[in-house]
Parts: C-alpha cells; structure tokens; sequence
C-alpha cells in the first residue's frame, strides 16, 4: 500500500489550493478527485466573482477568509499567470426603500474589515453604467471587488502542485478511512488503498459524507443550493461592471455581471435541493432569474442569450456566529479532537472561490499548530508559466508564434479563436486535458455563440491523435460521456 504524507479528498478550487500551499513543504502529496478533470463541482458553475466581503456575518470564518483571501489574489494571479480584474462591484438599490440596505451592508462591510467602501448616489451609478435601471437610488461601491476565471484558477493551482512534486489521481473515488483506533491512518478508494499520516477534506458537496466516515459532525448536512444562469453573446451587449441587487436572508440575490471573458451573466437563484448531481436548469428558476436581472437592466434581451447552466453551492448547516440570521451558516476549517490525522472542511459554499487561498494557508497553520514541522522545500518555485492565447496576442507575436509551430496557425474555434497549438498545449500540461470539456475549461473553446457546433469533431479528432486512442474513446466529461458509438464504416 503506497504511503503518503498528505491525502487530499477533492480537486474543486479548495483542494487544488491546499494542494498548492502546502506544496512548498518537504511532504509526499497525494490529490485525488472522483471526476476526470478538476474543478467539475461547484467550482465550475459559479458567478466567478472576487467578492470584497461585506456579505459575510461580522465574526464568521466567512468574513475573515474572504477579507483574507480577497488581499491574496493581486499576488496569486500574478504567481498564476492567471487572469484576475479588481474591478470593484456594486450593490444597487432600486427605489428609495432599498436605500438603508445599503448603509447596513456597508457597516457590516467596516466590521469584516473591507476598505474601500463608498456609498454613490442613484446620478453617480446610473453615470457609471448606462444599462442600470432608471429607477436605482444609490449603490455601494466596494472598490476591492473583482472577476476571475475559476477554472484558470483551479487549474493553475493543481498545475504549480504538480510541479512541485504533488501526484493527483484522477476517476479516484474516496470510499472510507483506514483508521487506527481514533487515528486516521489512510483511506480506501475506488482505485485502492493509500495509507497517509494526514487527510485533508475537501470534497464540496460531499465534505458531509467524508466527516461521517470518520464519526464526527453526525450533525452536519449538505444541502446543495441550485443556482440558475443565462450566458449573453459579447458581441450583442456589454455590461461594464458587477452589478448585485440589495441581498436577501437567502440570498446575495440574481446579479448581472460581466465575466473575464467579456460576457454578460445573469444570476444566480437559490433553490435548495436533495441530489447533489442535480445541475438541470428548470423553466422556473430561469424565469425568476430573468425577471430578476430585468430589475437591474431592463434593456436585457432574450434573443442575446447563448446557453444556460446551472450550478450547485455546498451549503452547510455549521451555527453562524449570529443564530438570529437564517442561512448564514459558517465555514468548518479544523482539525477535530475527536479523530486524529484529519483536517476537515465543509460547508464551503459563497464566497469559496475568493476565500480559497486564505483557507488553503488556514490549512497549513492548523497543521504546524497540530505539530506538524513543515519544512520548505529550497527550490520550491510558485510560478506556474502561462502558455501562449492567440486571440490575446499581437499580430506580430501571432505571426512569430506561427512560424515556431504552424499548429498555431490553424483556428479550431472560430466563436473564441482558439487554435489547435493552444489545444495541444493542453493536451500535454501538467495537469493533462483529456476531454472535451477540460479543454474547453482551459481555452474557453466552445463558449461562443455556436456553442461548440463548429469544433467539437476537430477537438475529438486531435484529442484522439495526441492520446493515442479510438476518436469512440474521447468523451465530453469522462467515462460515460463519449460522443461516438462507432466508425460508420464499421456498419456490417
């Protein structure tokens, strides 16, 4: 049975932080995931917001990983080579009963302590951005907000792992711990058995699951929370800024955004659910999605609309620091008395992706508190290059790329201009693209208006050639997902 220093359960945006931090130090790192790729949890359908952390309940683990985190990407991104936008974000009021909202967001917002707070005036923000409803009487200005890109981000960070020694296991379900006594000393999985002195939770939606094996927090649930999207053609509207509705008790409320990628998004809803496999959109929740968009820009049009999605928030039941505040449920980060060798984590729901640096490091510090005597490696290196985006790039530096390898010459995705260098790059990454989707994740390929119409029998083709496998091997997600049945001159 192969032996590790650290196991970490889960390879969302949380896991391939941890795996990252804890990379720099002298430690034999296993990371597995139960999918094909990483991030196909709840980080890969989320508003990719950068939130600045005036939501979170004053004295939660929220609102200090997400004040902790939001300092941490300006460096992140630049160590990433990732792209990040500190755009700032409003939330906007509509109608002069919303007003005090807005004062009581920016105390809460001056107790996490959130700088850069500012409250405008309903002139100022209709000023800022031209699509705003007429109607708003004011807003908050949280300058410290901003975009991402999720999946660049989980990527990246299981990228800089890997090159620093971390082995991840994809298709690699955990099933149950091996323990000794009331110590954790490995877990069994759909792959085998791997013996560990550490086990790191981070399982998203199944952190609940994982905690049980090992007898603790019976308590504590999992509720998966549904949130329902619309994605707009860039070409037919543009929104300039991340624009929140005052919140509710559920809710940071249905938002319209713009995205990294130059989209408009519009949502999410909240509909807390039973099957934590459930991402179908329903004609309900996109119609209240809809309806709450056009409360902040009415000027939205169907007909601009591309695709719909649908994600699901890991939303815990841990007490909040407030009991009298509904939903506001708190984050686990421990190391539990009950059971040794275990880190545990769940409940990581909104804002996870802004706080996941801050929770990764939090990681590190219950380890050295537990005991632990990490010692950093001298040629640990936390720069992970970016490889080349041709539509990003000069004609000049296109022309000179071309002519290095001609592979990058040629446009697979006509929508995003994504050339079949770009996918082959993926191909052979340290973390390897092995599917459709994973290549989209990485280039954005098959986001445009054609919604993959156009590439989808190239990408197969070239994933089969770089592989070396059957083009009825090639699967969108993973096992399950293969787009052909078989050659069609194989017919009898």
């Amino acid at each position: 049975m192969k032996k590790y220093d650290v196991i970490i359960i889960g390879a969302g945006i949380i896991g391939c932080m941890v795996a990252r931090f804890l990379s720099r130090y002298k430690l034999d790192i296993l990371l597995i995931e139960k999918e094909a790729d990483v991030c196909m949890g709840a980080t890969a359908a989320n508003t990719a917001i950068i939130h600045a952390g005036y939501d979170p309940v004053p004295g939660s683990l929220k609102a200090e990983m997400n004040v902790k985190g939001n300092k941490m990407w300006d460096t992140l991104a630049g160590e990433l080579n990732i792209p990040f936008e500190r755009r700032g974000d409003y939330v906007v009021a509509i109608g002069e009963e919303e007003l005090p909202k807005l004062e009581e967001l920016m105390k809460q917002g001056i107790q996490n302590g959130v700088p850069g707070l500012l409250l405008l005036s309903g002139d100022e923000v209709r000023r800022r951005e031209p699509n705003i409803n007429p109607k708003v009487s004011g807003a908050l200005w949280a300058s410290t907000g901003g975009i991402a890109d999720p999946f660049a981000a989980a990527v990246a960070a299981a990228e800089n792992a890997v090159m620093n020694g971390v082995t991840i296991m994809f298709e690699t379900a955990f099933q149950d711990f091996i323990m000794d006594n009331n110590r954790v000393v490995g877990i069994k999985t759909s792959r085998g058995d791997f013996a560990s002195r550490w086990v790191i939770n981070c399982a998203g939606l199944y952190s609940d699951e994982v905690m049980h094996k090992a007898g603790i927090r019976p308590e504590f649930k999992i509720t998966p929370r549904k949130g329902e999207y619309y994605v707009f053609d860039r070409a037919e509207i543009t929104i300039n800024n991340v624009l929140f509705p005052v919140p509710t008790p559920v809710t940071k409320g249905i938002l319209v955004t713009t995205t990294i990628h130059g989209n408009t998004i519009i949502g999410p809803n909240a509909k807390d659910i039973q099957d934590k496999e459930d991402r179908s959109v329903t004609r309900e929740g996109l119609e209240e999605v809809w309806q709450g968009a056009l409360k902040l820009v009415p000027k939205l049009e169907l007909k601009h609309v591309i695709a719909v999605f649908a994600g699901l928030r890991a939303g815990g039941n841990a007490p909040s620091p407030n009991p009298n505040i509904k939903y506001n449920h708190d984050y686990i980060i421990e190391i539990p008395s009950e059971v040794k060798g275990l880190v545990n984590l769940g409940g990581i729901e909104s804002p996870g992706l802004v706080s996941s640096p801050a929770i990764a490091t939090r990681v590190v510090e219950l380890l050295k508190d537990a005991g632990e005597k990490l010692e950093e490696k001298k040629d640990w290196d936390p720069i992970r290059p970016a490889r080349p985006r041709f539509r990003d790039l000069s004609k000049e530096e296109q022309r000179i790329l071309v002519q290095n390898d001609p592979r990058y010459g040629r446009i697979v995705c006509r929508c995003e201009s994504v050339t079949e260098g770009e996918i082959v790059a993926e191909i052979h990454a340290p973390v390897p693209a092995r599917t459709y989707d994973a290549i989209k994740r990485r280039t954005w390929l098959g986001t445009g208006r054609c919604q993959g119409g156009f590439d989808t029998p190239r990408v197969v083709e070239i994933l089969a050639r770089e592989l070396g496998v059957s083009p009825v091997e090639i699967t969108k997600k993973g096992p399950g997902s293969e787009f052909l049945k078989r050659r069609t001159k194989d017919v009898a």
